[in-house]
């Protein structure tokens, strides 16, 4: 079910998608020629790694000076890790959590740690580092797997769309950090044209988009038949729940609002660490140097393989002279009970299975099929626990085993060339703050009596109100849109509106005032727009006093993978757009 349709372009096209994933990062490639199916390809050749790896490394270390002096596989090799301790350079890896949402960290645990940056750089200058070298690597790529592929690569370079997925949790902020540094790796340039060649998937739409590219799901699609997509990575794990809307052609709504837990792998690891670095307190072994070398070999060897918590797992770290009976260690390997390992995994899994109940308990329709991708589903152990739950809801659960770790890249191409989702659920309210007319018989509005002010007309009004544009659950199609009417009034002719759209994360139902619960509300973007061509109508208020009013709504189109805006008002009877930007504050949200 790979994309059958030919390009319908009127010049050559390349796309790139960079799955940058907290342990691992990925990347795939389609060449759109006018006339021509496209084909998915996966980048499989990367410095320093055997030819055939779908994935490298989310690794880079710096120089004191703050210049990448290696990234991905190259940043891995035993003779780099010399280097680097002579020349006293700083290595950053797991760096993408420090793109979480700041609405998450209240509630983050002992186990949510981000490994710090080098010192002046964010987030966004080792993001752009990191995509600066993935693009090099995938021109690397195409230039010498593809015939003439010096003046391919020329023929295509000014005209590189870029899809980058990002976890379901993941947010317009997120996506403006991220897109901020494709412009500073220089991928796309600082203007409206280059930010709108960079497109954004969820992880859990683009596994979605594999799973039925690959043929992994045939057997699921129906007619109101429904799945479940378990994206397990290493810092977050996405749930999505679809049902299928139509076959030919496929089109798919999303039946729950999709789910994204930060208890992926990483955390096992953070758990083993702090696990290991008890039991050895003490210990000659009980150093950094043998721990972090305990660390690695438990994530490549003892992690994958661990299935029942009756087996011992053996970590195997040092020479045949390495012994300390009092610590488990014996010819090197530091021998672990499956008790103890298995609560390593134990929180993480325990979310999951949450979360899965969740989705279950509000998909409006019963899930028949689940599929397990990502590099976290190589865990049998996981696997074992998430099919025996499903069991019982008589979902069978799939595991694929046709390289499932390329699935958000290839997935992401999919997506960019056919959108199967055609309707997405909201996962939160969004609203806008407002002021409205004071009304004395409303107990709400008598209790803020002393909030009430004069518009510049003189009318009474309430500030702190709150306007929902977008509740949460609300089922909307790719293509809807959503209006929020304005009437300003100001002593002055408004030029230009700078309009804020909140996010209610509280529990109410039905949210009227933010000065109730203001800790819930969170701004998420602002609409920017020109409004100097709107129709300006003077009037005097009760006052006395000249005011102006200005008429106009902002339009969100809130179904699609980013938010976007317009202006909309009208003129003599006619329904008049302008364009709209929506700003988020980078800074801000670092």
């Amino acid at each position: 079910m790979s994309p059958s349709k030919p390009f319908n372009g009127a010049f050559r096209k390349l796309v790139l998608a960079f799955d940058v994933g907290t342990t691992f990062s990925g990347i795939a490639c389609t060449i759109l020629d006018p006339g021509e199916v496209p084909k998915i390809q996966a980048v499989t050749r990367f410095p320093a790694q055997a030819n055939g790896d779908f994935k490298i490394p989310s690794v880079l270390w710096y120089t004191q000076s703050g210049e990448v002096r290696a990234a991905g596989a190259e940043a891995e090799l035993d003779e780099f890790r010399l280097e680097a301790e002579d020349d006293n350079l700083v290595r950053v890896e797991w760096f993408k959590l420090h793109l979480r949402p700041s609405h998450g960290k209240s509630s983050r645990s002992k186990d949510d740690v981000a490994p710090p940056l080098p010192l002046g750089k964010t987030v966004i200058n080792v993001f752009a580092d990191f995509l600066d070298y993935l693009f090099s690597c995938a021109k690397t790529f195409i230039t010498e797997t593809h015939a003439n592929g010096a003046s391919l690569w020329q023929s295509v370079e000014d005209r590189i769309e870029f899809v980058l997925s990002h976890p379901n949790g993941w947010e317009g902020p997120q996506q403006a950090q991220m897109r901020q540094a494709a412009v500073d790796a220089k991928l796309v340039p600082d203007t409206p044209e280059g930010y709108s060649r960079v497109h954004f998937v969820t992880e859990g739409e683009a596994s979605l988009h594999y799973c039925l590219d690959s043929g992994l799901a045939v057997e699921s699609i129906n007619v109101d038949s429904s799945i479940l997509i378990i994206d397990a990575g290493g810092g977050t794990v996405d749930l999505s729940t679809y049902v299928f809307e139509s076959i030919s052609p496929i089109t798919v709504e999303e039946a729950v609002a999709p789910a994204c837990i930060f208890q992926g792998s990483t955390k096992v690891n953070i758990r083993a660490k702090r696990y290991i670095e008890n039991k050895l307190k003490g210990s000659s072994f009980g150093n950094e140097e043998d721990i972090a070398a305990m660390i690695q070999k438990f994530e490549k060897t003892a992690k994958p393989v661990f299935k029942d918590p009756k087996d011992r797992s053996y970590i195997q770290f040092g020479t045949m002279r390495d012994n300390d009976k009092n610590v488990g260690i014996r010819s090197g390997q530091l021998i672990l009970p499956g008790d103890d390992v298995a609560q390593f995994f134990e929180p993480s899994i325990n979310a999951i299975l949450d979360a899965l109940r969740a989705q279950l308990a509000e998909s409006f329709i019963p899930i028949q099929f689940a599929f397990l991708v990502g590099g976290f589903a190589a865990s049998p152990y996981l696997y074992a626990r998430l099919k025996k739950l499903l069991q019982k809801d008589n979902i069978e659960l799939c595991r694929p085993d046709n390289h499932t770790n390329k699935a958000v890249a290839e997935g992401a191409i999919s997506f960019h060339l056919q959108n199967f989702v055609s309707v997405r659920v909201m996962k939160t309210t969004y609203g806008s703050e407002c002021s409205v007319a004071f009304d004395e018989s409303d107990p709400e509005h008598r209790q803020r009596r002393g909030k009430v002010g004069m518009t510049a007309s003189g009318r009474r009004v309430i500030p702190d109100a709150f306007s929902v544009l977008l509740e949460k659950g609300r089922r909307v199609r790719d293509k809807e849109e959503v209006s929020v009417p304005f009437a300003m009034e100001t002593p002055l002719p408004l030029k230009h509106i700078f309009c804020d759209i909140m996010s209610y994360r509280g529990k109410t139902k039905n949210p009227r005032w933010m000065d109730s619960e203001p800790e819930a509300y969170i701004t998420l973007c602002t609409v920017k727009a020109d409004i100097s061509g709107l129709v300006i109508v003077p009037m005097f208020g009760n006052n006395g006093r000249l005011s102006f009013r200005q008429h106009f709504k902002i339009v969100l189109l809130c179904g699609l993978t980013e938010l976007k805006a317009q202006i909309c008002w009208d003129e003599d009877g006619v329904e008049k757009r302008g364009p709209a930007s929506v700003v988020y504050d980078v800074e801000a949200i670092m």
